[in-house]
This record gives structure tokens, C-alpha cells and sequence, in this order.
């Protein structure tokens, strides 16, 4: 029976992406391994798009056949027949020619893997996550150099630099006495998904070669990968793969566990749940972290996104279009009233409209939260991906698209998101604290037949330009837009009536 092995030294291989402790695909992978005999079976991790999970890939020389979720018998067929030298595609849901010598999944010219571009996701789903020998290392020769020419911006809410010039901070920790630390911060405690999951599963080696490169921009021999202590399998799936990079990274980074809370995964929080402090919450600034971080080190905080755009950047400069406002990609994971999110990587000249493409929907979509729990509320995605674009209209940039269908009620989603601020922000702030309290308490006003949309909008510009944390500086966004988009059924509400039929019950 074959072992499963090292994907690129053949041309003949066996490719199963999966979730992980996904049985289905346990189930698909045991039924490849029992079949083949020559032929390697290889375990990838997932694509980021959970419709086609687990995922068969027959690949023989510079062609591959792709069969999403397929019964064990089905793969076990497609196993004998590819050891008699055969490549079933007759029944295949697509079968794309390529490079033999890719490292980059094959894009289908239809269906959910086709939306976007495959360029930071290339290798989920394709490589093999925990083997060091199916990557290119670039931070073993070079540094971020190139990637601070580019002038690429932070990605996700984690990122101290979101939405800004990752170099501006980098310059800083150089410029900044004391020994500088590099963290990775993977801990987001939303419900929902992001693509910083998707790279860690399924292209650890990109996020763990970013973080070197960019220790060796900052001349820093620490680095750190912050991460929700609930995310066991995660874990594990982390220390195996700094384990096989150990002996060819030039700086290894230190995995810790913190804790499983919204507020945890705000940049200078993560600082403070790393140093053990019993209460966690987001620090004073200025000093920003890259003056006084980590123990007062000077320090650099990332995103698992933006540590892999860096290596994207550093290992193809010609993919960066240095010239553009928000150079590089964004990766989108659209979750919501949908029964398979899927995440997708989209350049900064395409339209977030694209998102949608990569799931289906049981009814019509109504409305979309575009940038997280506290992202912004409009009906229209036809918009650039980018972080101009999505801040001139009053939406998040965190990389989430969550769809709702007509049976959502407007009033009521956001009413739960201004609730879920409340409880959730650390209560350093008088902003945070007692104007999130204020903004929940004018939701429930509106189910009492009062709606003071004036104050509602006065009090989240307090909020926005005073708080001290994340929380409270966004938990107006999804109300605010909202109004702009459904006044009428705001309004509706304080006569006894939801116009989508749903809203049962007081916030």
C-alpha cells in the first residue's frame, strides 16, 4: 500500500483536500490509500470552498480531473484506473490542463473554484499543508525588501497596520531601540469564518515563510503565532508544521494559545493576553506596538493574511501592482444565509459582486454585512475589494461577506450586532462601554414606537471618533448603515409591523 507522500516529485498523483476532522473526508482518503498501490495519495488541506469538500484531484502529468465529495467507491474506481495508466474524466465535474510542475491549484474555468484569482490561496488545497519539501522557501534567501516596495496594507482587524501601509510600521520597529518581536496574530473569536484559517490549514508553510521574511526586514529573532486556545485541531496542525520548517526557517515563531474572546483578537490586546495580564483589553495609544509592543520590545503584529501577501510579494514581485492604491489581493470568505461558505481571492480591479459567484443561496439575497459582526449593511456588492473603496461606502474591510435573504429582518440583525458590542467590548472606554449600552437601548426604543434616527447617528459619530477599542469604534457601522438602506422598515417597527414577517421578539 502506498504512504502518503511528497506531491511534487510525481506527475502521477492522487490529490484529497479536506476539512479538518472532516469524516467524509477521512472516509474518500482511506478509500484512496486502500486502492492505490503506485500510485501517491496526498492529504492537502482545504481549497476554501466547503461545497466542494472533501475534494478528489487525479492529476497525470499536465492534466487534472477534479471530483467534488465523491462516495469512497467512486474514488476508489478513480485509483484503478489511474494505476492502469487511465485518467477518468467522463464523469468529472472539471478537468483543466496546466503545468505539470504547478504549485498552485488549477483554476476550472466554471464553478465556485473559478471566482477570483488563485494567487495568496494557490497552494490550498494543492500542496501538501506539513511537508517543508513541497515549498520554496524565500525567506532563506531574501527578506520582505520587496515587499515594502510594494506598499501593500494590513489585512483583517487583527493587523495593527489594517487598512494601512504594513512598511510605515516596519520602518518604525527598525528605527526603535530594543529587541524587535514579529507576531502573527490568528486569533479572531468571531463565529464567523475568515481566510486566515484557510491559509493556516491549508498553506501554513506561506504564512510561517512571511513571518521569517519579514523578522529579517526588522532584524527581529523572535516571532510569535498568536492563537485561539479553542482551535485545538488548529494547533496541533501548527506545531506539526513548525516542526517539519524548524530546521530550514531562519526564524522559527513560538505558538501560543489565548483566549477565546471577541475583544482578545484587537491588536494591543493580543499583547496584553501574551504577557498573562488577567484582564484583557486594548491598550492606551500612543505608543503604538511598534515603539513599545510585546513587553515593551518594539513590534510588528500581522494577520496570517498579511504575512502570506508578503510572501506572495517577495516570492513574485511581478504579481504586485505596486501602482495601486490597495496593491496585492484581498481574500473573501462569504458566509451567511448560505448552506456552503466559501472563501475567494480577489484583486483590487475586480468587484466584490464576484464573492457572491462562489455560493448559492435557497432565496434571494436581501441585504449583506460586509467587513465582519461589525462590518457595514448594504444591498449592493458592486464595489472594488479594496480598502478605499469599502471604507467610501461606509462598509469593513475584514474580509468576511455574510449573504441574508428575505426572510431576515433589518431591524433585528442589527439590534443583535449592537447587543453582541455591548457585551463584547472591554469596558476600558466610556465610548465603548456605556455607548454601546445606549445604542442597544435605542434599538429596543424602536420596538416601543420610538425611533430617534438623529440621536442614533450623533451618538455613533461620538463613538467612532472617541473610543479607545475596535468594539466600540465600530459597533455603530452596522446600524447607521442600515438606516441609510431600510429606513422604511425602521420606521415600520414603531407602528407594530416587520415587513419581512420574522421579528417575533423585543431586542
Amino acid at each position: 500500500m502506498t504512504q502518503e507522500t511528497t506531491a511534487f516529485a510525481h506527475t502521477t498523483v492522487v490529490r484529497v483536500s479536506t476539512d479538518g476532522g472532516s469524516q467524509s473526508g477521512d472516509r474518500v482518503r482511506s478509500a484512496a490509500r486502500t486502492a492505490a498501490d503506485s500510485v501517491p495519495v496526498v492529504r492537502t488541506g482545504p481549497t476554501g470552498i466547503t461545497a466542494a469538500t472533501p475534494l478528489v484531484m487525479v492529476t497525470s502529468g499536465g492534466r487534472t480531473a477534479f471530483y467534488g465529495d465523491p462516495s469512497p467507491g467512486t474514488v476508489r474506481d478513480l485509483v484503478d484506473e489511474l494505476e492502469a495508466g487511465t485518467v477518468l474524466t467522463a464523469d468529472a465535474d472539471a478537468v483543466v490542463e496546466h503545468d505539470p510542475e504547478t504549485a498552485s491549484l488549477p483554476v476550472p474555468e466554471r464553478g465556485p473554484l473559478s471566482v477570483g484569482r488563485r494567487s495568496v490561496l494557490g497552494p490550498c488545497g494543492w500542496v501538501a499543508p506539513l511537508d517543508a519539501a513541497d515549498w520554496s522557501f524565500v525567506s532563506t534567501e531574501r527578506t520582505a525588501d520587496v515587499a515594502a516596495e510594494a506598499g501593500l496594507l494590513g489585512r483583517g482587524r487583527g493587523d495593527a497596520a489594517a487598512d494601512e501601509p504594513i512598511t510605515d510600521v516596519w520602518e518604525t520597529v527598525r528605527a526603535t531601540d530594543g529587541d524587535p518581536v514579529v507576531v502573527c496574530n490568528a486569533n479572531d473569536a468571531s463565529t464567523l469564518p475568515t481566510g486566515d484559517e484557510t491559509l493556516l490549514s491549508g498553506a501554513p508553510m506561506a504564512v510561517l515563510d512571511g513571518i521569517a521574511a519579514v523578522a529579517g526586514y526588522v532584524d527581529a529573532e523572535d516571532a510569535v503565532i498568536y492563537i485561539n486556545e479553542s482551535q485545538t485541531g488548529l494547533q496541533a496542525h501548527l506545531r506539526e508544521a513548525i516542526d517539519a520548517a524548524t530546521d530550514t526557517l531562519p526564524v522559527v515563531p513560538q505558538l501560543v494559545a489565548g483566549p477565546d474572546e471577541f475583544r482578545a483578537g484587537e491588536p494591543t490586546a493580543a499583547l496584553e493576553a501574551l504577557e498573562g495580564a488577567d484582564r484583557v483589553e486594548p491598550r492606551l495609544q500612543p505608543p503604538s506596538p511598534a515603539k513599545h509592543g510585546l513587553y515593551g520590545r518594539p513590534t510588528v503584529i500581522h494577520t496570517p493574511r498579511t504575512f502570506a501577501q508578503v510572501q506572495r510579494a517577495v516570492a513574485e514581485p511581478e504579481s504586485i501592482d505596486a501602482d495601486a492604491a490597495d496593491p496585492g489581493t484581498r481574500i473573501v470568505t462569504v458566509t451567511g444565509d448560505v448552506p456552503d461558505p466559501a472563501t475567494v481571492e480577489l484583486g483590487s480591479s475586480g468587484s466584490l459582486t464576484a464573492a457572491r459567484e462562489a455560493v448559492e443561496m435557497d432565496g434571494s439575497c436581501k441585504m449583506a454585512c460586509v467587513g465582519g459582526v461589525l462590518g457595514g449593511i448594504t444591498r449592493n456588492l458592486d464595489m472594488a475589494p479594496t480598502a478605499q473603496s469599502l471604507r467610501a461606502a461606509g462598509l469593513g474591510t475584514d474580509g468576511v461577506v455574510e449573504l441574508f435573504d428575505t426572510d431576515r429582518c433589518a431591524v433585528e440583525t442589527v439590534g443583535k450586532r449592537a447587543r453582541f458590542a455591548s457585551m463584547e467590548n472591554s469596558g476600558r472606554c466610556v465610548p465603548g462601554r456605556e455607548g454601546t449600552k445606549q445604542l442597544a437601548e435605542l434599538l429596543r426604543d424602536i420596538y416601543q414606537g420610538s425611533f430617534e434616527s438623529d440621536k442614533i447617528r450623533e451618538l455613533g459619530r461620538v463613538m467612532r471618533q472617541s473610543s479607545n477599542c475596535q468594539i466600540g469604534a465600530h459597533a455603530p457601522r452596522p446600524v447607521t448603515t442600515a438606516i441609510d438602506e431600510f429606513e422604511p422598515e425602521f420606521r415600520a417597527h414603531t407602528d407594530g409591523h416587520c415587513p419581512s414577517g420574522t421579528c417575533t421578539e423585543k431586542l
